[in-house]
């Protein structure tokens, strides 16, 4: 069963004439299926309020959706997003009076050059969902491999069934029956059952959106960020030393003290600048960040750096993790 997640963004309940609604929370999810080929879409329902909101429903997303019905701010941070998340893949639907010539300045160097520009016509979105659904999400897939992690986004104590938790497979494969580690934290569990659009399967691979009922474990081990994993190369720390890379829209370098927020899979953290490098290109400096909890994440993976009190740009650029 194919599966492809993707983000839209620009217009709130966009989605609603695409697939039917499910989970709703600061993110909203709308589920599309046709045969064994299935969609998954997420709006981020609190933003502009909480950048959460937005860096949460990229996180999850191979795919954007980028609704325009005006140029302005939210529009450019949505577009920085989506930039330093490494989105490639999209399209870009134009309401009202904005016209392609007005986007393609500000969409220049960025991911969504490559988008492809389409008509408000969610009928036909929905068949180029599908479409893709198939071709995109299969090639991607790790079918066979034998460890798999699962960023959690939402968690239930189910009555008869017992903890249930929402995610996306990030990588490798999962299997029913599977023992996992909740990170940060040491708790293991085990998957007693995983179903996909709600229908049962024995295992999941990566871009399948799942729910999975654990043994061993209860909500409140849980929280929105856990990684359920059996990947033992996942990197857990509180202290982050890494390569950062400033947006050009970012106009002031990073300083000691600095309070950042950064996000990873569906982590998204409170982190201090403890020290600077004494490189001499201050948009691409080595920067020693210190986080509250332990930071989960694959080495050689991308995080996005953002500052909640930036303005009308919040996001600063990207870290790469070690």
């Amino acid at each position: 069963m194919p599966n492809l997640n993707v983000a839209v963004i620009g217009s709130p309940d966009y989605a609603k004439g695409i697939g039917k609604k499910s989970t709703t929370s600061d993110v909203t999810f709308y589920d599309l299926k046709r045969g064994d080929v299935t969609v998954s879409l997420v709006e981020p329902t609190k933003y502009p309020e909480k950048l959460a909101s937005l860096f949460f429903s990229v996180s999850l997303a191979d795919v954007a959706v980028v609704v325009v019905e005006h140029i302005g701010p939210v529009f450019g941070e949505c577009v920085v997003m989506l930039d330093c998340a490494g989105i490639k893949k999209g399209y870009i639907v134009t309401k009202g009076y904005t016209a392609p010539e007005q986007i393609a300045p500000l969409t220049k160097g960025t991911v969504l050059e490559g988008y492809h520009v389409v008509a408000d016509d969610p009928v036909k979105l929905r068949e180029m969902l599908l479409a893709e659904a198939e071709k995109v999400a299969t090639d991607e897939k790790v079918e066979g491999a034998s460890r798999g992690s699962v960023p959690v986004d939402h968690y239930f104590d189910v009555k008869g069934v017992g903890t249930v938790v929402l995610g996306c497979v990030s990588a490798g494969t999962i299997r029913r029956h599977d023992a996992v580690m909740a990170y940060p934290g040491a708790k293991e569990a085990e998957i007693r059952s995983i179903q996909k659009h709600d229908d049962d399967f024995d295992s999941a691979a990566k871009g399948d959106r799942v729910g999975l009922a654990l043994k061993g474990i209860s909500v409140s081990d849980l929280d929105r960020g856990t990684v359920l994993s059996n990947d033992d190369t996942l990197v857990k720390s509180r202290e982050i030393v890494a390569r950062a890379h400033l947006v050009k829209y970012w106009l002031n370098p990073l300083r000691e003290g600095m309070m950042l927020h950064i996000g990873h899979w569906m982590q998204f953290e409170p982190a201090r600048v403890l020290s600077l490098g004494s490189d001499a290109d201050w948009r691409n400096p080595e920067v020693k960040l210190e986080l509250q909890k332990d930071f989960v994440y694959p080495p050689g993976s991308r995080a996005v750096m953002t500052h909640l009190e930036g303005g009308k740009l919040r996001v600063v650029g990207t870290l790469d993790l070690v």
